[in-house]
């Protein structure tokens, strides 16, 4: 199969830890503009939790996503999600 020029194939892929930083980083951009847009913070939380459970879903399947769902509780009130507290 042939690709435009432009389009680059990556044999090795960056490792997946750096793949999350870049796109924590993507993420964050995307989030401080349509802040800069006037889109609330809860709005845009509920659309990016929808946008990335679909994902989940489209790629493990809707009981594997139910299943890591059901463990969010505990990580929530354990601080994994907390600013201050982030253990990235």
């Amino acid at each position: 199969m042939r690709h435009p020029a432009s389009f680059s194939l990556h044999q090795n892929p960056r490792p997946d830890h750096e793949q999350k930083q870049a796109a924590l980083g993507y993420l964050n951009e995307a989030w401080a503009e349509a802040r800069h847009d006037g889109v609330d913070g809860d709005c845009l939380a509920q659309a990016s939790l929808f946008a990335a459970l679909a994902e989940l879903v489209s790629t493990y399947g809707e009981d594997a996503v139910a299943k890591f769902a059901e463990g969010l509780g505990a990580r929530v009130r354990n601080g994994e999600f907390s600013l201050t507290l982030a253990r990235q």
